[in-house]
């Protein structure tokens, strides 16, 4: 009998879901924030240092220099900016959007700190003497652009003129900015044409007035950000550039696009490859990946963080991880119709069979983007973020809106003799009173044989991993300035451009290059890599020269020595935490030998993927540490629903006895989950292929990495793991004797104790 109620109650369910989403959709989209990859702006990371000797860096100190920081960029208008405290000496300031990125870098790092001195550089009066927001645009009588300041005390500034005018001949009152003890000179600076002070007005008479002008040769918008400047404060301290990077408008832009279109089109691909091979419960798979993708962005914009490109490609991943546990369950349903439960018997027992495995591997991928989190920077932390937002999002839709959604269905009835919905041939079930298990049935990979090639399993990886090692050793890392510090000019024209052309512009601004890659579609876009931090001055003039060249503001990154150092440390510690606790995590979950396999196969992968990249001459930057940790959580996520399976098989034979009886388990576990091995890396892999052809440049060395350690993941958790698994437990046997499999209860007789 149908339970068309079950029916209604799906319909209704999704009509409220579906509303809800399509009405709130949109404005989540709007009210995210996106981030300066995506938009255009810059990042800088500054080194607090003491303005006078004898200060000390503490928190209050590093507190006050963010607040002017902020106080600052008020001034610019530049909404929601971010400013973060990192560590014990270092601020990190993100402005997205920025039209003027030159004048934000000058007006973020200038000191303003305001000084009158004599013309022998005595201070005679400084910033402390300027009423609060007494600094103004104006005009002089000539009509120039001026800045009139208003004192606190009109008989400060008397006392202090009459002591300038009585130094007559040399009675000129100097207004300085930043003016620098040691290094500074009125009588050095007054012979150059371009001095560093705003202005030395002559003092002819006494002033009784509360009121002063600066006049220099300023153009109105100067005068404008000088005056802002002041009436914001002083900075406390001084600020040193250690990091920066800034996206032109159009690469932001053009990032933005392509990597939308290629999610777009990756999970349109997903949704019609589980609609074919898993027939209806593909169709609900569809439907909760839908829901899945909208409450990451809901959580996300609650959480008011900002979306960057390595942000959405977490999410486009997410869609693999969602789609992997779906495929865990559906598999499981699928053996347990084989075996001749009835629908939804076999829908309650494949959703049991499948929680464990969802949650372990789950569990071990959120271990690696915690660790990805706590050590990575600002745009990694994004994608960090974003992946274990993923990860929650992912299991509560495909375990928990799967099974409510599916189980409507199987509940109404409306299936009971139509397993081919399911995807499961009425010849291939056998009837219950036969009593088959799941550990017997047939697959279509049992001609396979795990055990016997693994030497030349070990060969293989042993041949390709020394030779890795040797190239290494050889060619060593095409490390991008992250990790080797240096400067990172990135330029993007409408028309084709050349290594000639580029390095012709270059050499105008006294820049040398040996490095010039010109890729995109159409070899519109060329990155040059120079050895040395250009300055942030040096920084305005290219950007400025090369926007009038290409017609489109440049990318320009740079990274001191200490925070390559820093940032090559950090990569390497994340990916050793990141194994000891996957170690910890398999240890206690499962067994010891299960735990040194699934180490020996990330390894494996880690290692393989750094040699790649080695012979490929591709550049290693931080986008590749989140790849290489990324794969890791693949990779374990792959092996742990393999080793579950064995720890399930492992616990219906008891003991093992023999190492034929070892190797039957672990060939059956793999045959078993192979299919959803295959399945799931080719879900992953089509979401990366599409990013890789119509992502944007900026993540196609994360593409490229993603795509190999896919592949090499699948190989390693079957021709890895498991033999390596297999060769540790036979030593075992050898050593012990008889395995047992699980913890024997203890039997009491049933006859009262005398």
């Amino acid at each position: 009998m149908v339970k068309r109620s079950r029916i209604v109650a799906f319909f209704l369910l999704i009509l409220l879901i579906g509303s809800s989403m399509g009405a709130t959709t949109k404005n989540i989209l709007n009210n995210i924030k996106l981030g300066l990859d995506l938009q255009g702006g810059f990042e800088v990371l500054y080194e607090v240092q003491p303005a006078k000797k004898g200060q000390k860096i503490d928190k209050d100190v590093l507190a006050d220099t963010a607040e002017a920081l902020d106080r600052r960029i008020n001034v610019l208008g530049v909404s929601e900016p971010v400013i973060q405290i990192e560590g014990k000496d270092r601020i990190r300031v993100q402005l997205a959007g920025v039209k003027d990125q030159n004048e934000a870098r000058e007006i973020l790092s200038t000191q303003a700190n305001l000084t009158f001195r004599d013309a022998d550089d005595k201070l005679m009066m400084d910033g402390s003497d300027l009423k609060q927001g007494g600094a103004k645009q104006t005009f002089d009588e000539n009509g120039k652009p001026s800045v009139s300041l208003t004192l606190k005390s009109a008989e400060k500034f008397k006392d202090v003129t009459q002591e300038i005018l009585n130094k007559a001949p040399n009675n000129v009152l100097v207004i300085w900015l930043d003016f620098e003890e040691g290094k500074d000179s009125f009588k050095t600076e007054a012979a150059k044409t371009d001095p560093k002070y705003l202005s030395a007005p002559t003092v002819n008479q006494v002033f009784n007035q509360n009121t002063v002008s600066i006049v220099g040769n300023f153009k109105a918008e100067e005068a404008k950000n000088l005056a802002s400047l002041l009436n914001a404060g002083a900075l406390p301290v001084k600020l040193h550039e250690v990091y920066s990077t800034s996206v032109g408008a159009k690469f932001g832009e053009q990032a933005l696009n392509e990597t939308i279109l290629a999610g777009v089109i990756g999970v349109i691909v997903i949704f019609l490859f589980m609609i074919f091979y898993y027939r209806f419960p593909g169709f609900i798979a569809t439907i909760t990946l839908s829901i899945y993708i909208y409450l990451v962005l809901l959580i996300f914009d609650w959480m008011n963080g900002v979306l960057t490109l390595p942000g959405i490609a977490a999410v486009i991943l997410g869609v693999g991880m969602a789609v992997d546990a779906n495929i865990i369950t559906y598999e499981r349903i699928r053996e347990e119709l084989k075996v001749g439960k009835s629908l939804k018997s076999a829908f309650q027992a494949g959703e049991k069979n499948a929680f464990t495995s969802i949650l372990d591997s789950n569990l071990t991928t959120i271990l690696t983007a915690a660790v990805l989190f706590f050590y990575g920077t600002s745009s990694v932390k994004g994608f960090a973020t974003m992946l274990i937002i993923s990860i929650l999002m992912s299991f509560l839709t495909a375990v928990y809106g799967s099974r409510l959604l599916l189980g409507l269905w199987v509940q109404s009835g409306l299936f009971k003799k139509k397993s081919g919905w399911f995807g499961v041939k009425k010849s291939d079930i056998r009837d219950l009173s036969e009593n088959v298990d799941t550990l017997d049935l047939p697959t279509r990979f049992d001609k396979l044989d795990f055990v016997k090639p693994r030497k030349t399993f070990f060969t293989i990886s042993g041949i390709l991993l020394a030779s890795g090692l040797i190239v290494l050793i050889v060619f060593k890392l095409n490390l991008s300035i992250d990790f080797s510090s240096g400067t990172r000019i990135e330029v993007v024209s409408d028309k084709p451009l050349t290594t000639e052309k580029v390095d012709s512009v270059l050499e105008k601004l006294d820049l040398n290059s040996d490095d010039i890659v010109i890729s995109g579609d159409e070899n519109e876009i060329a990155a040059a890599r120079l050895i040395g931090v250009l300055s942030k001055d040096k920084i305005a003039e290219v950007k400025t020269e090369l926007n009038k060249e290409f017609g489109h503001e440049p990318n320009v990154s740079t990274v001191s020595p200490t925070v390559g150092k820093e940032l090559a440390k950090n990569a390497i510690k994340a990916l050793l935490i990141a194994s000891v606790g996957i170690v910890i995590y398999t240890t206690i979950r499962f067994e010891f030998s299960m735990a040194v396999a699934a180490i020996a196969s990330l390894l494996h992968d880690a290692f393989f993927m750094v040699a790649f990249f080695s012979i490929t001459r591709l550049e290693v930057d931080l986008t590749f540490i989140a790849a290489v940790l990324t794969i890791v959580g693949y990779s374990i996520n792959d092996t742990i629903v393999t080793f579950d399976r064995m720890r399930e098989n492992m616990h219906k034979k008891r003991r093992l006895k023999t190492k034929e009886e070892i190797a039957e388990v672990m060939n059956v576990s793999i045959r078993q989950t192979l299919a959803r091995s295959l399945n799931t890396v080719l879900t992953v892999l089509i979401t990366v292929v599409a990013m890789l052809i119509f992502g944007s440049e900026a993540i196609r060395n994360f593409s490229i990495a993603l795509l190999v350690g896919l592949l090499i993941g699948v190989y390693s958790s079957i021709c890895v793991a498991g033999p390596v698994w297999y060769v540790l437990k036979v030593r075992e046997l050898k050593k012990n004797g008889p395995i047992k499999t699980v913890k024997e209860k203890k039997k009491y007789s049933d006859q009262p104790q005398v």
